[in-house]
């Protein structure tokens, strides 16, 4: 065999190969190497840097118009809200924040938390309500249902203890009704006007008797002189009224009507006068007044102490705890009904606010070219691997037609 002739057959499909495979691969390389520019002698050297890297720019502008014109558009983007937004994540959502805020409110070291709720209630009890109630107080039914159930439950069934009639009526004799005063009381009511009423009247309405005595001896004179007894006996006349409640047991007596003492005795047409007057009178007092009592009342009270009892509560309560999946499913449903109303408005606003195309143009621009290399060929890796496995069957097609030809010759 002669191997010249040998050689001359064989290397057109090898060179062949061998060219269009590392032509192919070459040519890929450059479509992103060099990175940079590179100059000789001041003349910047062709084909630096790389197709891609000098079309950066370009690039990222295509790249954006792509993506937000057939890809991110605004129908696209709606579905993409439905399918996110859908009622079981929304509710597992809101229910997630409901416990997160549970949660954050529990390690509350700063008391913002109280100190927020404190200021509500304030604000509620100081100025809120006092406004309600005084336009709910015209109202002639203004807590009519109310206050006749505290009457009928509380007032018309109340009566004192033992104890506390006993006590009631030794604070009666002692401060409200002692000797002096009641003394003084005597004084007071002997007027010689009264005492002149008061004989001509015994002298007048007595008969048998008592009609002798009226008209002979009179009560001008006994009156007169129990008047002055009391003026100017002021320790004895004390003293001998001291004796006559110890000796007609007037501690007991009053006691025991205290005791006693009960609205149920009263007359039905009474009970229900005295009814309608504590009604009336609580609504012209709060009419009159219950700003004033509010806003007192809301001053008198520490609302920090209040909130911050109130939320240690509401921690650990299990009707906040059961409810929360309750409310998170009525809140999405509610976010639902929303949604399908006004979910294309809301996306047309959200898009110009996220300037999605603005972020891919700095993304791409902001990548690298050797970023961008590895990116794509992680992509089309097999594709590109392909091209160049391509150029080398191409070149060996063309060095074996060369080789035919050699030999039809």
């Amino acid at each position: 065999m002669n191997w010249s002739n040998f050689w001359l057959y064989v290397s057109p499909p090898i060179v062949g190969a061998i060219i269009g495979y590392f032509t192919n691969d070459i040519a890929i390389k450059m479509l992103f190497r060099p990175y940079r520019t590179l100059y000789i002698g001041g003349r910047r050297v062709p084909f630096t840097p790389g197709l891609i890297p000098r079309n950066q720019e370009r690039l990222a502008n295509r790249v954006s118009a792509t993506i937000m014109g057939s890809l991110l558009t605004p129908q696209e983007l709606q579905n993409l809200a439905r399918r996110l937004l859908h009622t079981e994540r929304v509710q597992a959502a809101i229910l997630w924040l409901l416990k997160l805020a549970l949660e954050q409110i529990k390690p509350d070291k700063s008391q913002k938390t109280s100190k927020v709720l404190a200021g509500i209630l304030r604000d509620l009890l100081g100025q809120s309500l006092p406004r309600i109630i005084k336009v709910l107080a015209r109202r002639e039914d203004f807590l009519e249902a109310q206050l006749n159930q505290i009457f009928d439950q509380i007032l018309l069934d109340f009566q004192l203890s033992e104890d506390q009639a006993k006590k009631l009526s030794d604070w009666i004799l002692q401060v409200v009704l002692p000797p002096d005063v009641l003394r003084q009381t005597i004084v007071d009511f002997l007027t010689d006007r009264n005492i002149q009423i008061i004989d001509e009247g015994f002298r007048e309405k007595a008969s048998g008797t008592y009609w002798v005595v009226a008209n002979l001896f009179g009560l001008r004179n006994t009156l007169t002189r129990l008047r002055t007894f009391c003026l100017d006996e002021k320790e004895a006349s004390n003293a001998r009224l001291a004796e006559l409640i110890v000796s007609l047991a007037i501690r007991q007596r009053l006691q025991e009507w205290l005791q006693n003492l009960s609205l149920q005795n009263l007359p039905v047409s009474t009970v229900r006068q005295l009814r309608k007057t504590l009604r009336d009178g609580v609504r012209q007092y709060v009419q009159e007044r219950g700003t004033e009592l509010m806003q007192g009342l809301s001053q008198s009270l520490d609302w920090e102490n209040i909130a911050s009892l109130l939320l240690n509560r509401l921690r650990t309560s299990a009707a906040i705890t059961n409810s929360l999946g309750v409310v998170s499913k009525e809140l999405a449903l509610v976010l639902e009904r929303y949604l399908e109303r006004d979910l294309e408005n809301i996306v047309a606003q959200v898009i110009p606010i996220l300037n999605i195309d603005q972020v891919i143009i700095d993304r791409v621009k902001a990548t690298s070219a050797a970023e961008l290399e590895t990116s794509i060929q992680g992509i089309v890796k097999n594709e590109l691997q392909a091209i160049v496995n391509l150029g080398g069957i191409l070149g060996f097609v063309v060095g074996l037609f060369q080789t035919v030809v050699l030999l039809l010759r």
